[in-house]
């Protein structure tokens, strides 16, 4: 995907769950975030938002820790979340290509990081915004979704903070059932997960479905039934057991 398409997938992200969240009301509970209801997942939301926005648009080039949740509720809150995803938008569609600030993932530039990482962390909490409703999760574009799983693999678990470490070593594969991506992932318990494009070799395990419905479910926004899984359901459990980013 390119830095547009990204900044694309956030704007529709960012509305969609600002949408479900006026469905729901800021007292509803947020089943993917176990102790949370809406009103929290808005100020999350929110206050990620606005830090994003203040890196880019001030080129920060280290760590800067954000001024924190706000303590708006209702109608206030949502406003406040509208505002500030509108200006994350606006301030990535803005920033020049030469852009330098401080990123805390493998990307090809700080831009490209920021769209992206934006526009995935935007999509999964519209997820969770859309699981405190009847239906459950929405679906996401089959581009952004298997993007998702590429960033979820190749960066965020490509690097010594991964906790998944099987016993022994194991090998997962992911198949995208729609677009026909695969996904090798080589786990040891020594090293984090290496990640290869393709089907190489057996696999002890394979998760198979819909490509955002396999995004979902690697994010843990969807039981784990909600992809078919074949071989060692151990592999998968562990995923499920030890993948949270933190």
């Amino acid at each position: 995907m390119t830095i547009t398409e990204h900044i694309d997938a956030l704007e529709a992200a960012g509305r969609g769950l600002a949408d479900a969240a006026a469905q729901a009301g800021p007292d509803a509970e947020v089943p993917t975030c176990p102790g949370w209801r809406v009103r929290d997942l808005l100020r999350h939301t929110a206050m990620v938002h606005r830090w994003a926005t203040t890196l880019v648009a001030e080129a920060r080039t280290s760590y800067h820790p954000g001024d924190g949740e706000t303590t708006l509720d209702g109608e206030e809150l949502l406003a406040h979340f509208r505002e500030g995803h509108a200006r994350l938008v606006a301030t990535l569609r803005a920033a020049p290509e030469s852009l330098e600030c401080w990123t805390f993932l493998p990307a090809p530039s700080p831009l490209a990081f920021w769209a992206r990482r934006q526009a995935h962390e935007t999509t999964v909490h519209r997820a969770d915004a859309e699981s405190a409703l009847r239906g459950g999760p929405g679906p996401v574009d089959p581009a952004v979704a298997v993007d998702g799983v590429d960033e979820l693999l190749g960066a965020f678990h490509s690097g010594e903070r991964s906790r998944v470490r099987p016993e022994e070593p194991r090998t997962l594969r992911l198949r995208a059932t729609d677009t026909g991506d695969v996904w090798t992932v080589r786990l040891t318990p020594a090293e984090p997960p290496r990640t290869e494009r393709g089907a190489r070799g057996p696999a002890d395990t394979e998760l198979s479905g819909p490509a955002d419905r396999l995004y979902l479910t690697l994010w843990n926004r969807l039981p784990a039934d909600a992809v078919t899984v074949s071989g060692d359901p151990d592999l998968a459990r562990l995923w499920r057991e030890t993948s949270a980013i933190t």
